[in-house]
């Protein structure tokens, strides 16, 4: 029994978007490398460095809700393509900026028009593809993601030994053959037709449904954006174990990812959204608390194990129920917020946990991280799904 069978019905338009992000994020490397590149290729100090990720961040929370409102007037079609083509050219110009201030816009642009990608990629995946494949349509774009970040900040790494200028080249001109092969091959689909009698969808900062599920999720993703700030230190610095391991333990997820991902989230394709949450949770609960005791290699690859079955239950049943609430004029809106709450916890995530980790040590942050991945998973266990479910075209 091959099972990736479920993957054969899937629109060719389903293939097409994620073939297209797996170009793109297989030459993405420059934002992993944008503090190197500050401070070593413009010998910026590391607090300047500092303030451009901060200007990073800024560009990408900004553009959040405002480029899903933009995809559902515009199209989720024509957005996703001009993010992609934007984008490119601006990872093309950003080297030749001369002075900070040039530098500091570039890169809050860039930011927002790469940020611009996501809401229009998930509105648009959301329409093509029937409520019971969501779940697996949202975790073949994520394999598609990973699959690109295992080759995309490797190849950097050889390439910014020779010239940082060309990190940033060849990531653009990944992201210019993923928006070339999205130009050539897909077509923009009609607009959704409402059904009769069905008002336009309201502002989903008033969907008290979203609200209350979005709310709980961002400290699940703080806790997850650990392994960008506490985890390296617990790993590299407290216990001695190597930069080498560190990353190995991103080669773990990434392997369980491609492997099980999409298999698995097909063979839950039915379950009830409350319940793939509780689970998802569950497992960053559990998998973030036992870092706090795992100290050698075998403990800390299985502490790894648990938390990415979370991140792959946890994140496309994410997506799916907020594509469940959404309507359909207003799915770009509704993504654009989902993508806002990665950006604010990856912007406060990090930050706060390492802050925490200076001040009461790393075992106290690994355990609260059990105590905010519990909670949270609890309010999250109490979600269902609307009883009408939207089915339209783009």
């Amino acid at each position: 029994m091959n099972p990736w069978r479920g993957l054969r019905g899937l629109p060719r338009d389903v293939w097409l978007v994620c073939a297209s992000t797996l170009i793109n994020r297989l030459g993405t490397m420059a934002l992993p490398f944008l503090v190197l590149y500050l401070t070593e290729g413009r010998r910026w100090t590391p607090a300047e460095a500092g303030y451009g990720m901060m200007v990073y961040g800024a560009g990408a929370l900004a553009a959040g809700p405002f480029s899903g409102r933009l995809a559902d007037r515009l199209g989720h079609v024509h957005v996703l393509k001009a993010s992609l083509w934007s984008s490119g050219v601006m990872l093309l110009v950003l080297p030749f900026a001369t002075t900070k201030p040039l530098l500091f816009a570039l890169i809050f642009l860039w930011a927002g028009l790469t940020q611009a990608f996501w809401p229009s990629a998930m509105a648009l995946l959301t329409g093509l593809a029937a409520p019971e494949q969501r779940k697996a349509v949202f975790a073949l774009h994520r394999l598609a993601v990973n699959l690109g970040m295992a080759v995309g900040p490797a190849l950097g790494g050889l390439i910014a030994h020779h010239s940082y200028g060309w990190v940033f080249w060849t990531d653009g001109l990944s992201t210019l053959a993923g928006a070339a092969m999205l130009t050539l091959m897909l077509k923009a689909p009609p607009s959704p037709a409402m059904p009769h009698g069905h008002a336009p969808g309201g502002s989903p900062w008033r969907d008290r449904r979203l609200v209350f599920l979005l709310l709980p999720f961002i400290p699940l993703l703080m806790v997850f954006f650990q392994i960008e700030g506490t985890l390296p230190l617990w790993v590299v610095r407290d216990l001695g174990l190597g930069s080498r391991f560190y990353g190995l333990l991103f080669t773990v997820n990434t392997l369980l990812i491609v492997v099980f991902e999409v298999t698995m989230n097909l063979a839950m394709a039915h379950w009830p959204h409350g319940k793939l949450l509780l689970l998802g949770s569950l497992c960053f609960a559990v998998g973030f608390g036992l870092t706090a005791w795992a100290t050698g290699y075998t403990t800390l690859i299985l502490t790894t194990v648990i938390w990415t079955f979370g991140e792959m239950i946890l994140f496309p049943a994410v997506s799916d129920a907020v594509a469940t609430l959404a309507p359909p004029d207003r799915r770009g809106e509704y993504m654009g917020l989902l993508s806002l709450s990665f950006a604010a916890a990856l912007a406060l995530g990090p930050w706060l946990g390492v802050l925490a980790y200076a001040t009461v040590g790393p075992r106290a942050v690994w355990l609260s991280t059990f105590v905010i991945a519990g909670g949270a998973g609890l309010l999250l266990a109490r979600f269902r799904t609307p009883g009408v479910v939207h089915r339209t075209g783009i």
